[in-house]
């Protein structure tokens, strides 16, 4: 047993440093890629005419859809192999960036949308089977504090190459991508040393049945379980009624309120807040280095709120989930009210030296990055944390719904972003924040509710 639980952290820890370096290349990518696009349109004389949050919307939409398939998939050929051909597919939307060519960037695009659809689904159902109801909290937290490590690293790096540049010459978008590329591959390769260790242990599962109130029938305490015939797969039209069946329940339909608010801010912090920080005239030369600043300290924050609510998760979660929720809820009001009057109202679009608030303060733009990043680590951890313990003999279609619904509302992000100005963008992060949390307390206190009454284990 000792030796199970020592292969299935194994597996936990690799799994992390896997998606580490290949999101050190893709994070630091998405973050750049709108102020690099720009800055590679303007020098192409016409040749090039890609647009970064179209591309961005691309990979979103494909990456919700592709959601659809993607259990089947992970059932058919296994996670550990879904998990390498998606990241093949990261490393090529990586390698497009070293020369750039509109078809490209489209192309790429799709490929890695669709690619992120299988991944994240493999990575959910890997996450749940080398996890048990003890140990879920901890993995998760383990996992998403290796995982936003990229931040840090990919965008350390981003600083030192573009610092003190106006606009990204093709040397520097050459020696960014190359490195970038390198890290993307050495990451798919991590997968390659996974171990297939699978858990035969289903008493250890949490299996909560589903609320009275629903009528839809209960995927957790039916035969979606296969005590019978554990062995058992289920076919690809089996998977995806299963993945609609459990989208209908009350459960995860207010979950997905808040982890379609999760998929609007990883639109605003990852693709949008680069730019208006980039964007602000007001930060004179020190813009473009500022970028990547900012991207350390949404990823320190990601790290220090992994760790805390993942390592000391036993401690964290004794009270439940939904106080972490509230306090990430609580930050990103703050850090949405400094950016609201720190950075021009049309940063998102342009370069703006727009009148401002407040005068434009590099050190409140960073502090607000920090808040960004520790805030989603609230949400994300515990989202990771309830899906993972309510339906672990359905992970498959529950991550997969997690990443549609989360996917699909970036897209939607990425599409407006080209269009809204910071305060609009900033009033739908605020609503959508606010009824999401709420949304979510009521699935934990529901689901407290149950475990108190006596529905723990199967």
């Amino acid at each position: 047993m000792a030796a199970e639980c020592d292969i299935r952290l194994y597996n936990i820890v690799m799994l992390g440093i896997a998606f580490m370096l290949l999101f050190t290349a893709f994070q630091t990518s998405s973050m750049a890629e709108q102020s690099v696009i720009s800055s590679a349109k303007a020098d192409s004389k016409g040749t090039f005419n890609g647009d970064g949050y179209t591309s961005l919307c691309i990979i979103y939409v494909v990456f919700s859809l592709g959601n659809w398939i993607a259990p089947p998939v992970v059932d058919a050929i296994g996670p550990k192999i879904t998990m390498l051909i998606g990241a093949v597919m990261y490393c090529l939307f990586i390698l497009q960036f070293l020369k750039p060519m509109t078809w490209a960037l489209y192309l790429g695009s799709v490929l890695v949308g669709f690619g992120a659809a299988i991944l994240w689904t493999a990575q959910g159902n890997f996450l749940t089977i080398n996890s048990d109801s003890d140990t879920v909290a901890r993995n998760s937290g383990i996992f998403w504090a290796l995982l936003q490590c990229s931040l840090l690293f990919g965008n350390i790096y981003s600083y030192f190459v573009l610092k003190g540049s106006a606009n990204i010459t093709s040397g520097e978008r050459t020696k960014l991508y190359t490195a970038l590329s390198g890290a993307a591959v050495a990451g798919t390769l991590c997968f390659l040393i996974l171990r297939n260790k699978r858990t035969s242990d289903v008493n250890d599962l949490v299996n909560l049945p589903k609320s009275a109130e629903s009528s839809e029938p209960s995927l957790n305490t039916e035969s979606s379980l296969n005590i019978d015939k554990p062995n058992k797969k289920d076919s690809p039209l089996q998977s995806i009624v299963r993945s609609f069946h459990l989208l209908k329940t009350r459960e995860m339909l207010l979950l997905s309120v808040a982890i379609a608010y999760t998929g609007i801010e990883l639109t605003f912090f990852s693709g949008v807040y680069g730019t208006c920080i980039s964007n602000n005239a007001h930060f004179g030369n020190e813009a473009k280095g500022l970028l990547g600043i900012s991207g350390m300290f949404i990823g320190a924050g990601e790290i220090l709120g992994g760790g805390i609510f993942g390592l000391f998760g036993k401690r964290t979660n004794r009270h439940g989930r939904d106080p972490i929720v509230v306090l990430g809820y609580v930050l990103h009001m703050a850090a949405f009210f400094l950016i609201f009057i720190n950075l021009p109202s049309e940063s998102p679009l342009k370069l703006s030296d727009e009148a401002t608030y407040l005068v434009s303060n590099k050190y409140i733009a960073i502090l607000c990055s920090f808040l960004l990043g520790f805030g989603d680590s609230s949400f994300n951890t515990q989202l990771y944390s309830i899906l993972g313990f309510m339906f672990p003999e359905d992970s498959s279609p529950a991550f997969a719904l997690f990443k549609f619904v989360q996917s699909i509302a970036a897209a939607a992000g990425f599409f407006y972003s080209d269009y809204l100005i910071l305060q609009w963008q900033l009033l739908i992060l605020v609503v959508l924040g606010t009824v999401g949390t709420y949304c979510f307390c009521l699935v934990e206190w529901g689901s407290n509710k149950a475990v108190r009454e006596g529905y723990q284990t199967i």
